[in-house]
């Protein structure tokens, strides 16, 4: 997913280069010697702004509105790098750039446990998450761009799988580790230096990763500069963006890609924060270690499960006839946490099971979204570079939809908020009676004599 920002993972696309030797060095092996680390970073850094520190507002008595507001003006980093990602080009070495970011990515964490302590910690907080999501956002880029410069595409294929599971690896582990410390060491020591202290805990980790990684990752540390310029990689950047809004149907595809994510992006900002909110307020009353358990291994366990199904279904039916079930499936959530903020229900084995099957939908109906901007959007002259940009429109849908989704639950309480996103997952199940779909291939096409 050019790294699609979301829990699940498309394999890069691109040309490579023969992996066995890179800048002058023999690469490792094994390529099992460096993807885990890479991509668990990359994960890590996600999961923590997008994530966790909604959580952590929460539990600091940060209220909703604010809370959304912010998270999403910090996942304008993940929008945009599709527009910046061209100028890493200048730089030869996609190793140098990857643990430049590690690096900045571990300061920014240590960063953020000192600013829990200052009197603005609010403000200051933010703009400590703003750093680490640029410098995780710039990381995405070389490091996709890393994997597929050192390995030919037979192997790009083969261990694209392994991607997708460490950086899913990260959210088991942020989501069901960190997150579940958090809420042991609140009791402890109180919320603000148990977060501190976790951040601190985070930044040694980031740390210890990036040094691990500028051993092995294939490549050198070289500051040597490439043979393009920045004109020149601007004017191309220029002629992708045309076009990409030239093609046929494109306004209208970009309109199902935002309202594919509109309900989506509501609900998964505000369900955890609902999980948190104590029952007089109308939430469920969790503590952070409870929200860990059911998001941190059921949901997230469930979500994939969710997206393998999803891809089974969408495999055998082909896009266009998967897609009413995908977007039905989308629904699930929308439904579930009406469900729960209608019922309250006490007992952690009933809220573990409405989280499981929540995740489970927005698992399974999510690779619809993923595999329309592959199939639909992206394909032409500059495919890779419009996949890009596809995913930039999705996570700006996303980030449109987080950004609303405090101030009218602010307004009208949990219960209404919940019944509006199902409303919300509506419109894209209507609009799919006109969004140009991709074309089933011919047998001729399908299999080239």
């Amino acid at each position: 997913m050019e790294r699609n920002t979301d829990p699940g993972r498309a394999p890069g696309q691109g040309h490579a280069v023969a992996p066995e030797v890179l800048g002058g060095r023999r690469a490792p092996a094994t390529p099992m010697r460096w993807i885990p680390t890479l991509y668990f970073v990359q994960g890590m850094q996600f999961f923590v702004v997008m994530l966790i520190a909604g959580l952590m507002f929460k539990n600091l008595g940060v209220a909703n509105d604010q809370i959304a507001r912010w998270t999403a003006v910090l996942g304008l980093a993940w929008a945009f790098k599709p527009l910046w990602s061209p100028f890493l080009e200048l730089a030869r070495s996609k190793k140098l750039i990857v643990i430049a970011a590690q690096y900045v990515g571990a300061a920014g964490l240590g960063f953020m446990a000192l600013a829990l302590h200052i009197p603005h910690w609010f403000g200051a907080a933010i703009v400590v998450l703003f750093l680490i999501a640029y410098a995780s956002a710039t990381h995405d880029i070389a490091c996709d761009g890393l994997y597929m410069a050192s390995l030919d595409s037979k192997r790009q294929a083969a261990y694209a799988g392994w991607q997708g599971a460490f950086f899913n690896g990260a959210r088991f582990f942020i989501t069901g580790v960190v997150l579940k410390l958090a809420g042991y060491l609140e009791g402890q020591i109180g919320v603000f230096n148990a977060w501190s202290s976790v951040f601190v805990l985070l930044a040694v980790l980031v740390a210890l990763l990036a040094s691990y990684n500028a051993r092995f990752l294939p490549g050198t540390l070289t500051t040597e500069h490439s043979d393009m310029t920045a004109s020149g990689v601007a004017g191309m950047l220029k002629d992708v963006v045309q076009d990409f809004v030239k093609k046929p149907g494109i306004w209208l595809a970009v309109l199902f890609i935002v309202l594919f994510r509109l309900a989506e992006g509501q609900v998964q900002t505000i369900g955890p924060l609902f999980l948190l909110e104590a029952r007089d307020k109308g939430g469920l009353g969790l503590t952070t270690g409870q929200v860990a358990d059911v998001y941190g291994w059921v949901g997230t366990g469930a979500f994939l499960v969710g997206s393998v199904l999803g891809g089974y279904l969408t495999s055998a039916l082909g896009l266009k006839r998967a897609m009413p079930l995908l977007l039905i499936a989308m629904m699930v959530p929308n439904g579930t946490f009406y469900y729960l903020a209608t019922a309250l229900p006490q007992d952690m084995l009933h809220i573990g099971a409405a989280v499981g099957i929540e995740m489970l939908g927005y698992g399974f109906g999510f690779v619809g979204m993923i595999l329309y901007i592959m199939q639909a959007v992206a394909p032409g002259r500059y495919q890779t570079a419009h996949y890009a940009l596809g995913s930039g429109v999705m996570q700006l849908g996303f980030i449109f939809a987080k950004f609303i989704s405090g101030d009218i639950q602010v307004s009208v309480g949990y219960q209404h908020f919940f019944a509006w996103t199902i409303g919300c997952g509506v419109l894209p199940l209507l609009l799919l009676l006109w969004v140009p779909m991709p074309r089933a291939a011919k047998p001729a096409e399908a299999v080239p004599a």
